[in-house]
């Protein structure tokens, strides 16, 4: 059986090795290429072949600092 042409946001998030929520934001960013069939979002196939769609190494967060407590002590 031959691969899909086009994938779901969750099948495209399992293949690239991210988040769901990165796919989405690629695609709103315009960084992965997608197309709108009906009321669904589809990412081509290879799509995920291009060097903008597959996870940079070593990335990651930037710490952020806890939020205050609102209580200064002396």
């Amino acid at each position: 059986m031959s691969e899909p042409d086009y994938l779901s946001a969750a099948e495209a998030a399992a293949r690239l090795g991210i988040s769901l929520r990165t796919v989405r934001r690629r695609i709103a960013d315009g960084s992965l290429p997608s197309v709108r069939i009906g009321r669904t979002v589809r990412i081509p196939a290879v799509a995920l072949d291009l060097p903008a769609a597959r996870p940079v190494p070593g990335a990651a967060r930037e710490a952020v600092a806890p939020y205050a407590t609102g209580a200064d002590e002396d």
